[in-house]
């Protein structure tokens, strides 16, 4: 492969199905309500049957990122594994579809099913998601081709890749690739339970192979165990870049001795999938290009603002066009 790509994602491929349901819906099938809950693959099954009026797009975090990246016009790879069958092969195509090179063929043989995400929006917007950990999961070093970084400018890593030491594995031989290659590397958290299952990999990563690391203030304090100034403070003097997002707050940004806010206004949301996702797509965009840093966390919350205006993780609407309105190119 010979094409160079700005930005080179590594996740979990999990397909995203999203469907409408209300409080009581969500009681009778014993879903807790705003949380990201494991299901089994039974469990997956029933969830799936019961949904009504859905929407199923690819997905995964680090996946909706890249493909907010690649609507703004940068060159993107996504590394994700699949199993061939109906819903891995159409993940494949719909990544494609947007522009994004898939590199890894479904997998026929792939020992699990494709991996799949069971939204649950409510009335007021807040998600409810059932995940089914399937062949994405299994991803490990042999499934990260040295060819894709040939000239790539930045790999962004998934936090959710430490649950399994075969992801381990892939995540730092894609760091490590994207460095040779004279690229950067950064890391999304991906949630505070991940940050404590995995704070002392962590830590290590974002001292010794890390160049921008972004994480809510949940996902923070619970990395470092302490308040979130001092936790940024600690991720800031060993990482380049640290950026945390904070639910309707001012984004904290912060690069060396440098600390600013990127201002938020509040609106109500549609749906808020994807809102994570999105923001660190429109800040990756301005941090790629060189941007000041304020520039690239407004950029971030211009793009999470632009999402959760309608149902679903990616952006429908042209985000260089948002950005222009708003000064930011």
């Amino acid at each position: 492969m010979t094409k160079s790509f700005d930005v080179i994602g590594i996740g979990n491929a999990i397909v995203d199905v999203i469907a409408p349901a209300d409080d009581a819906f969500l009681d009778h099938m014993g879903i807790e309500k705003g949380i990201m809950q494991l299901v089994e693959r039974e469990r997956a099954e029933l969830l799936y049957a019961a949904m009504t009026e859905r929407v199923q797009t690819p997905g995964g975090s680090v996946a909706n990122t890249i493909a907010g990246l690649g609507k703004m016009g940068l060159a993107t790879a996504f590394i994700g594994k699949v199993k061939g069958d109906a819903l891995g092969r159409s993940y494949a195509a719909g990544m494609e579809a947007d522009g994004i090179v898939f590199p890894n063929p479904p997998v026929p043989d792939a020992a699990l099913p494709t991996s799949r995400c069971m939204i649950f929006v409510s009335p007021d917007g807040e998600r409810s998601m059932n995940t089914y950990l399937g062949a994405g999961v299994d991803i490990s070093a042999a499934d990260v081709d040295e060819a894709v970084f040939e000239g790539a400018g930045l790999v962004f890593l998934e936090g959710y890749l430490f649950d399994k030491e075969e992801g381990k594995t892939a995540f730092r031989e894609a760091a490590r690739l994207a460095r040779r290659a004279g690229g950067r590397a950064g890391l999304t958290l991906s949630d505070p339970f991940c940050a404590e299952r995995h704070r002392a990999d962590f830590q290590a990563l974002i001292a010794e192979e890390l160049d921008v690391v972004i994480g809510n203030e949940a996902e923070w304090t619970t990395l470092y165990q302490s308040d979130l100034e001092t936790a940024l403070d600690r991720a800031a003097s060993a990482a380049e870049t640290v950026v945390c997002t904070r639910s309707g707050e001012a984004v904290i940004l912060r690069r060396g001795g440098e600390r600013l806010e990127a201002p938020v206004r509040r609106v109500t949301p549609v749906d808020a999938t994807g809102a994570g996702d999105q923001f660190a797509a429109g800040f990756l965009y301005g941090y790629v290009r060189g941007a000041p840093l304020e520039t690239c966390g407004r950029m971030g919350v211009a793009a999470a603002a632009e999402v959760i205006g309608h149902v679903g993780p990616r952006p429908e609407t042209d985000l260089l066009a948002v950005f222009d309105r708003e000064g930011l190119v």
